[in-house]
């Protein structure tokens, strides 16, 4: 590894320690929260994990001249609502999947009743962080708002949906091998749009989100905010793709979780639909492009571009 890239590991792992820090601080504080409750929301919150979304809020925010002290609230509610969203789709009703982050998944643990009310509490955690602890309030109104639109009907959940349906749609062709052959032969292009629309909504919208929320603290300009929007849009779909070859290809063991699944559950993904080189193709060239956006912000978005590029790389 090269002296750059030691600096970066070593900037990401001090990150991920003041994030994790501040997650379990905000843990602590739920006096009043029943104790199954508080066990299964930080049996899942403070499982560890790479803590992407919330270290794009801390370095956007550094990016637009913001400090990480003002960023943490949002970092932490941002990576409430991903576990929230990890908890309930590891549900039988969902992926039924047995591990997570390498453990079992936390309805395997408290069951499933208390998984899905742990997710929920997460889930309005997140809005009461980011309105209790953001400053000024209509930094912290306008954070609520991204946060809100990113995870909820027209973002992370109608991602979710969209993805139910098309696993509906490709269990109808499989009835019939003579109807995959002919129908993925002519509808490959649809499904790829398909596959897109899922990606920027179900994963794309909230590591977008995390970019713009850390510009927002920052109180950053419109084209400032617009760019790292943008930068978002494609780091994300890049980083779904990443996942879906690391399905195919990934060492379950440091995945923490088991591989071969979507392949396994019949869903649409990258690799299934341009094989595995044009897809990792695709997602250099998102990167690339994403990396071209953060040109105006010089130096203070070095940290930007190599946690883009590591997005690719990463074999967990």
């Amino acid at each position: 590894m090269s002296v750059v890239g030691q600096q970066f590991e070593t900037e990401l792992s001090e990150l991920r320690n003041r994030i994790n820090a501040r997650l379990a601080d905000y843990m602590e504080i739920l006096e009043d929260c029943p104790s199954p409750l508080r066990e299964s929301m930080a049996y899942s919150l403070l499982a560890g994990g790479k803590r992407l979304r919330p270290i794009l809020v801390l370095l956007a925010c550094e990016a637009c001249g913001g400090s990480i002290e003002a960023a943490l609230p949002a970092a932490c509610a941002i990576e409430m609502i991903h576990t929230y969203s990890l908890i309930h789709d590891d549900l039988p009703a969902m992926d039924n999947d047995d591990y997570r982050r390498g453990r079992l998944t936390n309805h395997k643990v408290f069951g499933d009743g208390l998984a899905i009310l742990a997710g929920d509490a997460l889930l309005t955690l997140a809005f009461e962080v980011i309105a209790r602890d953001t400053q000024p309030g209509s930094v912290a109104a306008a954070c609520c708002i991204d946060l809100a639109s990113a995870s909820g009907w027209c973002g992370m959940v109608g991602g979710q949906v969209a993805d139910l349906q098309a696993e509906q749609r490709l269990e109808k062709q499989n009835s019939s091998e003579q109807s995959i052959q002919k129908e993925f032969a002519a509808e490959t292009a649809q499904n790829l749009y398909t596959l897109e629309a899922i990606h920027r909504r179900k994963t794309g919208r909230l590591l977008c989100s995390a970019v713009t929320l850390g510009a927002r603290v920052a109180q950053a300009d419109a084209d400032s905010i617009n760019r790292l929007q943008e930068y978002g849009k494609r780091v994300g779909l890049a980083f779904q793709i990443a996942d879906d070859l690391l399905d195919v290809t990934g060492d379950a063991a440091k995945l923490g979780k088991k591989v071969g699944k979507d392949a396994s559950l019949g869903k649409m993904t990258y690799p299934g639909l341009l094989g595995i080189e044009a897809s990792r193709q695709k997602a250099d060239h998102l990167i690339h492009e994403a990396c071209d956006l953060l040109e105006p912000f010089g130096k203070r978005a070095d940290s930007l571009i190599a946690l883009a590029k590591f997005v690719t790389k990463r074999d967990h």
